[in-house]
């Protein structure tokens, strides 16, 4: 079950508009989220990246834990408008052309939103890199520049154990990790944890590597990302949270992923509601890749995602995106265990060798008495 507060705090957060480059609603958001808890600090890089930094315990933790989640989801930017009723923006973000032929679209302006639908739009590239560039929309008052679009979508709601909202790609993210920092601070937990709200990752990383080259994160970090990816048949929203060992460019980093699978199966066993996936998501690329070439030891965890960037694959049009609630609860109880864990990340595989070594010794005996048995006598040494 999710408290009360979680879900309050995940409504809140899937709520808020964002677009890349304009995400400073949801950076107030967590800025004041977080200025409320005790043991929280805020730090900013020169990118605008908001690091969150936990401590309570005076010990330097060798190896602490570094969540890191975007604040951006595919959107629109308000440019000018270009006659009475018609506005020019920028679309950044990856959706197929296909999908913006009429569809409803709705601007910020002030605390009300504008509504309007789209009326034609330009695209660059071609083939299966045709991305959509700048759209014209009908609109039914003035929008300044830089206001922020996103479908019209109604805000972020609950239905049969699934939360639907405007974008969940990467805000549910967002609102684990403050779930996570809430029930740090609440519990007064003793240990030191970091978690890295990134800028601009649906546009190419943009954020994640510019923290990288300033090194934003400490260096001694173990950074765990956390997505929400398009389910694929093998990995369902319902059956957990998902272990990320790859995606469609690289696997992460084997010893860090070793060990939040190590995380996983302890939580399991003292908590039988919790479950978990562990799955290459291949359906398209994340920061862990960013982080692991940048020389961080980094591996992800993710929430299959229906409807991936609002692209409803049944009826061609837009809908809402949408993560299964229990998925979400058990992602904030990882969260916590990997903050909190007594078993400190070495950056070996510790518990695999452990394993390892265990079947080594229980056969060989065996492997020694059978040797004559398989090995020709003229190769006898």
């Amino acid at each position: 079950m999710l408290r009360a507060a979680h879900t309050r705090t995940l409504l809140d957060v899937l709520s808020l508009p964002t677009a890349p480059f304009v995400e400073g609603r949801v950076h107030a958001y967590i800025e004041d989220f977080c200025r409320k808890l005790r043991r929280v600090t805020a730090a900013h890089d020169r990118a605008g990246n908001i690091l969150m930094r936990y401590r309570g315990d005076s010990r330097r933790i060798r190896r602490p834990v570094c969540l890191s989640a975007h604040t951006d989801h595919p959107g629109f930017v308000a440019e000018r408008m270009i006659a009475p009723g018609r506005l020019r923006a920028t679309w950044r973000g990856g959706v197929r052309p296909v999908y913006f032929r009429g569809a409803r679209v709705r601007f910020l302006v002030g605390n009300e939103w504008v509504r309007g639908r789209v009326r034609s739009v330009r695209t660059g590239g071609r083939g299966a890199t045709r991305r959509v560039e700048t759209a014209d929309v009908d609109v039914r008052r003035p929008v300044p520049a830089g206001a922020i679009g996103m479908w019209d979508l109604p805000d972020a709601r609950i239905r049969n154990g699934r939360v639907y909202a405007r974008g969940c790609d990467d805000l549910a993210g967002v609102a684990a990790m403050l779930c996570c920092l809430e029930t740090l601070s609440r519990r007064k937990a003793r240990t030191e944890a970091y978690f890295l709200f990134t800028r601009a990752e649906e546009v190419g990383f943009v954020g994640a590597m510019a923290a990288c080259r300033q090194r934003t994160v400490p260096e001694r970090c173990l950074v765990v990302t956390v997505e929400t990816s398009s389910q694929l048949r093998d990995a369902r929203m319902g059956d957990g949270p998902i272990l990320r060992v790859g995606d469609k460019a690289t696997t992460y980093f084997s010893a860090a992923t070793s060990y939040c699978q190590a995380i996983a199966d302890a939580v399991g066993k003292r908590d039988r509601t919790f479950a978990y996936q562990r799955k290459l998501m291949d359906g398209g690329t994340c920061e862990s890749t960013v982080y692991c070439q940048f020389g961080y030891e980094a591996t992800g965890l993710c929430l299959a995602l229906g409807n991936y960037h609002n692209m409803n694959l049944r009826t061609g049009r837009i809908g809402a995106e949408y993560v299964d609630l229990a998925d979400f609860a058990n992602l904030v109880k990882w969260f916590v265990a990997l903050t909190t864990t007594r078993d400190p990340y070495t950056g070996t595989h510790t518990a695999l060798r452990t394993r390892l070594r265990k079947i080594e010794r229980e056969h060989a005996t065996l492997l020694r008495k059978t040797r004559n048995a398989v090995v020709p006598a003229a190769d006898r040494s």
